[in-house]
């Protein structure tokens, strides 16, 4: 056993290995015992993510669950205005700050709820990208001095809501993203005779960067170009609403990885901004839309999946931009607005799910014995298998591959019995285990070897669904960090991939974050058949829980919201608890009402009855159960073999 091997597992070496030092800035670390906690508020205070697992299943809740941090919300939106009030101070720039939370990006009444409050004291506001997201902005929102921004295709109907929004006094401000759009507020707004607030969108020629480059450029989906700006100005003039353009407004992207495409994409717009101005319309607000990302990975690089830039310096560059640009221009500095969803609500949520069973293609109970072998074949492997071989790793692994598809082919041709082929599978990913090993000693592997660790690595089935609950890992291919929730004292041996419990090959997580790029397998510790091992999607909170779909009709997990609080001896109490999904739910979705299915069971039943081919009381049973079924959860049920978390000090005798 070398020095490596014989070195103990440390907290610290499961903080690396699962990146919690880099993605989890303030808000994840892993304890002394081996516990992963969260940091809601970014302080010393924290809550084992067990502990609230085991609180949520005493009250029924069972994983897959989703658990929200409310106190992380209001951390984010504290940061958020704090960094740009900061700058603001630091450039003596005159204008103020005011964001808007996008409602898309998470329209959970508790998440907005929580939002609202925590950015009352910035008069922190709403946007809106639909008719329904506009009814609960209009009714959410609360102060005069909040903005509500609506974005989005607009009908006249969307346009007659957020005018009386302006006449029960709300600063409702309608963004044109098209010229015939803008044509319509104007009739709608004559004819109501209330004076619209009006935003222009800009087609930006600066590209965006990531998963959503194609938010802008020439091909973009909103906004307006330079020559239809023109014209909406013009229209503007004739119709007498001068008055009304105020605001200006760009999108570049969301998850936006290079902080130099923002600064191009404020510039941009803070020149557009300006010539608006300078044409005699008194402007006030530019808006400079999303972007703001997420360091998923925690390289901190322009990779898609990562940013390489803090929020504190995008404010920073906001405000510095923004100001030179209207200086050089001889015009006053608009008061600033963003859009920044992901930024504020991804850190806050968590998936949780149960490891169920484990898939390993090396393990296998079957020995192969050398007397037992009557194939040629066979024997070349149990000779490779055993080290009677004498050549390189890479020669050997060649000659084992061609080996193996030689016993595929005679046993295809009917020269190769059932068992014969079980023993050259099993001698072959002997000779890949080991050959493994080997190169995991160190010096110089060949890139065939190195993605041995790839092939041969195991898989976790574990109890959720990736098109639900992580819709754009599946999707776009979106990295989420993932770690264990307890163990991290301990050595995880196994290399593994993670599959869902979904009907459909492509439900797995088998990219993983990596400092360097990604990795294709995630290291995990062995199932112990006594004690559940639960596993963390981390960074969840934007878009995950509203996009998510309802493959194999799976639905809605649990959900608990979680406080801070100082006064319990494990730092928190949860607040609120949603139950997901049941079986009669998900069915009458798709318009299956439950009563109707259970007349046609009951009635084939009764024809099985009448054949004599179950007993009445068996299709009584039967017919119970059915019943049931539709008021269980759809997801697996599973035996409750977790272990308590090691009770902490209280909080007062810290």
């Amino acid at each position: 056993m070398n020095a490596q091997k014989r070195k103990r597992w440390t907290v610290a070496d499961s903080t690396r290995l699962y990146g919690l030092d880099r993605w989890g800035e303030s808000h994840f670390r892993i304890d002394s015992d081996g516990f992963l906690c969260v940091h809601p508020a970014a302080d010393e205070r924290s809550v084992r993510l067990v502990d609230v697992v085991n609180e949520a299943a005493s009250k029924g809740l069972k994983a897959p669950i989703v658990i929200r941090f409310q106190d992380i919300l209001r951390q984010r939106v504290e940061r958020l205005n704090h960094a740009f009030q900061q700058s603001i101070a630091e450039e003596a720039y005159p204008g103020r700050y005011q964001g808007v939370f996008p409602i898309k990006v998470n329209q959970l009444r508790e998440v907005i709820e929580e939002i609202q409050d925590a950015g009352k004291p910035f008069q922190y506001g709403l946007e809106c990208g639909s008719k329904p997201e506009l009814l609960i902005a209009l009714a959410m929102h609360n102060d005069p001095e909040q903005l509500l921004v609506c974005n989005g295709y607009k009908d006249d109907e969307y346009i007659r809501l957020a005018l009386f929004g302006v006449k029960i006094g709300k600063p409702v401000i309608i963004v044109a993203e098209q010229l015939s759009e803008l044509k319509t507020i104007i009739a709608i707004s004559q004819e109501l005779e209330i004076d619209p607030i009006i935003g222009f969108r800009a087609k930006l020629y600066a590209r965006g960067e990531g998963k959503w480059a194609l938010s802008s450029g020439d091909k973009a989906k909103f906004g307006l170009t330079t020559t239809e700006m023109l014209e909406g100005a013009a229209l503007l003039e004739e119709a007498g609403l001068q008055a009304s353009l105020q605001l200006l407004h760009f999108h570049i992207g969301s998850q936006v990885p290079n902080i130099i495409t923002l600064k191009n994409a404020v510039i941009e717009g803070a020149r557009f901004y300006c010539q608006l101005q300078k044409m005699g319309f008194p402007m006030g607000y530019l808006d400079v839309g999303g972007g703001l990302g997420i360091d998923y990975d925690g390289s901190r690089s322009n990779w898609e999946s990562s940013t390489n830039y803090a929020l504190e310096e995008y404010a920073r560059d906001v405000v510095f931009s923004i100001k030179q640009i209207c200086e050089a221009s001889d015009v006053p500095c608009p008061h600033i607005v963003s859009e920044s969803g992901r930024a504020i609500t991804a850190p806050h949520s968590i998936l949780v799910t149960q490891v169920v069973d484990r898939i390993s293609i090396r393990e296998t109970s079957f020995t192969v014995k050398k007397e037992d072998i009557k194939d040629a074949v066979v024997q070349d492997l149990y000779e490779m298998a055993n080290g009677r071989v004498r050549y390189g790793r890479l020669e050997k692994f060649h000659d084992a591959l061609q080996k193996k598809e030689e016993a595929y082919s005679l046993f295809n041709h009917g020269y190769l019995d059932l068992k014969g082929r079980a023993q050259a599978e099993t001698l072959f990913w002997q000779i890949c285990g080991k050959l493994d090993k080997r190169a995991s000693n160190g010096g110089y592997t060949p890139e065939e070897l190195v993605q041995l660790k790839q092939l041969l690595a195991d898989q976790y089935v574990c109890n959720f669904s990736v098109f639900q609950s992580l819709l754009d890992h599946w999707a776009l291919d979106q990295l989420f960090p993932v770690a264990p929730l307890t163990r991290h004292n301990e050595r995880p041996t196994i290399n593994a991939t993670l599959v869902d419990i979904t009907c459909d090959s492509d439900g797995k997580v088998s990219k993983f974050i990596d400092l360097e790029d990604e990795k294709e397998y995630l290291p995990l510790h062995p199932i112990k058949k006594s004690e559940s091992y639960f596993l963390g999607f981390f960074l969840i909170g934007a878009y995950q829980d509203i996009m998510g779909d309802n493959h194999n009709l799976f639905g809605r997990v649990n959900e608990a919201h979680v406080f801070l609080e100082d006064d319990e001896d494990d730092g928190f109490y949860i607040e609120d608890t949603l139950k997901g999904d049941r079986v009669k739910d998900v069915l009458e979705g798709v318009q299956f009402k439950s009563d109707m299915l259970c007349r046609l069971m009951k009635r084939q039943i009764d024809q099985a009855i009448k054949q004599n081919r179950v007993k009445p009381r068996q299709g009584v049973r039967f017919m119970e159960m059915y019943e049931a079924s539709m008021q269980k959860k759809t997801y697996m049920e599973l035996p409750d073999h977790t272990k308590r978390a090691a009770k902490r000090t209280p909080r007062g005798g810290r």
